[in-house]
C-alpha cells in the first residue's frame, strides 16, 4: 500500500507526456485541481487490487485508512471470508508512522470493522 505525491488534474500532467495514445498539453495552463494516488497492490500476485484518488487536502494517514475500507468494502463475501491475517505494508512516514496516534487509532477502527488481526509491516524510508 502506498501513497504517491499529489499530481494535477488535466491534459497538461506529467509534464506533457501520456502512456499510450493519449495527447498531452506541453504546458501547465493553471489548474488548480490536484490528486493524490494511493494503491493497493497484491504482493503474491503483483497485480493492483486498489485505487484511490484523494483531493489534496486529505490527510495521507486518514486517506490511507479510508483506502483501505473503501478497498474492503468492493470485496465479495468471499473474498472477505478467505482472509484470515492481513499484513500491510506502509512506509514509515510522517504521517503513516506507527507512533502516529491518529494514524493508530483509525487503524484500530479498520481492525474492528474487518474483525480479523492485521499486522503492520513498517518500513524505513
Amino acid at each position: 500500500m502506498d501513497c504517491k505525491a499529489t499530481v494535477n488534474i488535466g491534459g497538461y500532467s506529467g509534464g506533457g507526456k501520456t502512456r499510450g495514445g493519449n495527447q498531452a498539453e506541453d504546458h501547465d495552463m493553471g489548474c488548480t485541481e490536484k490528486y493524490t494516488p494511493c494503491g493497493i497492490l497484491g504482493e503474491d500476485s503483483g497485480q493492483l487490487l486498489y485505487i484511490n484518488f484523494g483531493s489534496s487536502s486529505y490527510k495521507t494517514r486518514d486517506f490511507i485508512v479510508d483506502t483501505l475500507i473503501q478497498w474492503w468494502k468492493t470485496m465479495t463475501p468471499e473474498q472477505k471470508q478467505d482472509n484470515e491475517l492481513i499484513q500491510i505494508k506502509v512506509e514509515n512516514g510522517p504521517k503513516s508512522s506507527g507512533v502516529r496516534t491518529q494514524f493508530k487509532k483509525r487503524m484500530v477502527e479498520f481492525v474492528d470493522l474487518l474483525n480479523i488481526p492485521i499486522q503492520l509491516l513498517h518500513y524505513p524510508l
